[in-house]
């Protein structure tokens, strides 16, 4: 059996009908990403889904507990995306997508789910789906139907009518539903507190123009200040924070002023743009892989030939920002756009990043504790910590001298659960 639990068994763990479950896990090395340092033969307790202990090998354990033993691999922390659409294919790209149901695309989630937690991601923030697909597919998560990640869901992506949000393929006489349209400062207020009320945990929105939108100019700010900071004001005042996604400078600047916590892309962010993020404590989402994927499979793939040209005018100016902001000290997240590319391949990120100027421990630190903290989960995800979940990964080899290697996770373990490689003996 692929799975080290059966669905029936990890819905006992998950609703508290088990007693105290505890397994020890040891390995040759594990990357401490809060003290940026590896450990030697490391022992890791988890009872209950929590760490209880980090020791070396030979600490004393209680009797009868479970053991994983990981000869010759090296341990990190569950890997965090900040940026997936789980339930978007990009084998299915421009008009293609019209061929399915509406429901079509949660059975497109339920599959990437899957992959993207054998991918050794075991927290990933949803920035956008229709029907409150990413909604469902947390809940059946956490319910055990099927395995997958934790998720932090935004359900629809807020935008302005006519934006990269929008629908902008079809003619006039085409109608088609926008339940994540808005426009003024009223309307936004009020969609930000009906798509809190059915699910949302974030809030995202298009402040600027997309490559994957027809019609749009890629730079254009397409929200005011005003529409932003009411959009940021709402959501705050809700305990939810706020994703924008933003190409062009004029826009992410506006959206830093505004207070959003995220940029996602940030392509053409200018100095001023990036000493605006530093001075604010915005975080950077950069989908720098993305560009190989769009390029090589996009005309393949359906996608629009506008589409492609506009990444192609933006696809090296993004990794040549990503360079300059990393490089200015602005913090910076792991965040893919999974669905542009296949979900499953997150990790394929981490080598354009060491490429464009991080090192390997900075690279994984942006998918683990730096992402926490920008999630503002730190209490619970992002590292191998006393008190956080059991959310290990762990591969054969040291990712800090090949991170390719994380492309390649040999075992997952999400909340003391095994979901792939061996289990506790």
């Amino acid at each position: 059996m692929k799975y080290a639990v059966t669905a029936l068994m990890l819905t006992a763990a998950l609703v508290g009908a088990v007693q105290a479950d505890t397994v020890v896990v040891t390995a040759d090395r594990l990357v401490d990403v809060v003290g940026s340092r590896v450990l030697d033969k490391p022992q890791v307790t988890i009872t209950d889904g929590r760490i209880t202990a980090v020791a070396s090998q030979g600490a004393p354990v209680a009797a009868g507990v479970r053991h994983v033993d990981l000869l010759g691999q090296t341990l990190v922390p569950g890997l965090i995306d900040m940026h997936v659409h789980l339930t978007s294919d990009p084998a299915l790209n421009g008009y293609r997508g019209l061929e399915f149901t509406d429901n079509f695309w949660t059975v497109v989630g339920v599959a990437n789910a899957r992959k993207t937690l054998e991918a050794g991601f075991t927290t990933v923030r949803n920035v956008g789906s229709a029907n409150y697909d990413d909604v469902a597919l947390k809940q059946g998560i956490e319910a055990g139907y099927v395995p997958g990640p934790r998720i932090v869901p935004a359900t629809y992506a807020i935008g302005a009518t006519g934006g990269h949000c929008d629908a902008t393929e079809f003619p006039p006489s085409i109608q088609v539903p926008a339940p994540g349209i808005a426009n003024g400062p009223q309307e936004i207020r009020a969609l930000v507190r009906k798509l809190r009320k059915y699910g949302a945990e974030v809030i995202k929105f298009c402040g600027t123009g997309g490559v994957f939108s027809k019609t749009d100019s890629v730079a254009g700010q397409q929200y005011s200040l005003a529409e932003m900071q009411a959009l940021v004001e709402e959501a705050h005042m809700l305990g939810l924070k706020v994703a924008v996604h933003a190409h062009g400078a004029v826009g992410i600047k506006d959206a830093i002023r505004a207070g959003v916590d995220t940029i996602e892309h940030a392509s053409l962010a200018d100095a001023e743009a990036i000493e605006l993020a530093k001075a604010h404590g915005t975080y950077f989402s950069m989908d720098v892989y993305d560009d190989d994927y769009i390029l090589a499979e996009g005309e393949r793939n359906g996608t629009f030939k506008e589409s492609l040209e506009k990444e192609r005018k933006i696809g090296l100016l993004q990794r040549q920002n990503f360079k300059a902001a990393h490089a200015a000290g602005v913090k910076m997240i792991f965040g893919t756009d999974g669905g542009v590319y296949p979900n499953g391949d997150n990790a394929k990120q981490f080598a354009t990043m060491v490429q464009w100027g991080m090192t390997p421990m900075q690279a994984i630190q942006a998918a683990t504790v730096t992402a926490a903290e920008a999630l503002g989960r730190s209490v619970d995800v992002g590292a191998i910590e006393v008190g956080r979940f059991g959310d290990l990964v762990a591969v054969k080899g040291d990712p800090l001298k090949d991170v390719t290697l994380l492309q390649h996770v040999s075992f997952v373990m999400k909340g003391g659960v095994v979901f792939k490689g061996a289990g506790p003996r």
